[in-house]
């Protein structure tokens, strides 16, 4: 099992997204948690190549959820990290079939990233409070946030699971059903 840190990026980690700082303590712990299990973690950038790029502010990952020397960070272009970063291709030659994923945003890189996964095989894992989003036209940011991980992921493309839960599985580094 790999951990898959998605677009927590300077610009983007901000006090907007529901529940910010319990967000960003839980990411930590998993972070921290993969690397003395000696498990994976992989980071994913968003570069829409405007705003968002490479030399712009805000563009590197958050120093609260910073890479380590050595850990890999694939680019995307697209809401889907499996599409054109590479990664899709790391985790196949490396013959990964399960997925934890935490990052931004709740309803755009996370969703795609989530069935986007589950189409390619993998098992997709979404710990609970280790994915947030921001307030929109429509919905707020909780109730956007409730929608996906109650209701539109688990069972359907990914294994919703509380964070005690997730620890455990990266202490154990495999899947237990």
């Amino acid at each position: 099992m790999v951990l898959l840190v998605v677009d927590t990026q300077e610009m983007l980690v901000t006090e907007k997204m529901y529940r910010c700082k319990t967000f960003l303590e839980r990411v930590k712990k998993l972070i921290s948690t993969a690397r003395e299990q000696g498990g994976e973690v992989i980071y994913v950038r968003h570069d829409d190549g405007i705003e968002l790029t490479r030399g712009v502010p805000g563009f590197e990952i958050s120093k609260e959820a910073a890479p380590m020397q050595g850990e890999k960070i694939f680019d995307k272009r697209v809401n889907r990290a499996f599409k054109g970063s590479g990664l899709l291709e790391y985790l196949r030659e490396k013959q990964e079939n399960s997925v934890m994923i935490v990052g931004l945003q709740t309803d755009y890189c996370i969703d795609a990233t989530v069935k986007c996964g589950f189409e390619h095989g993998f098992e997709m894992i979404v710990p609970a409070g280790c994915n947030t989003t921001e307030d929109n036209a429509f919905l707020a940011a909780e109730k956007t946030y409730r929608y996906y991980n109650e209701m539109m992921w688990n069972r359907r493309y990914a294994r919703c699971v509380e964070l005690g839960e997730a620890v455990k599985l990266l202490e154990s580094g495999r899947q237990e059903h």
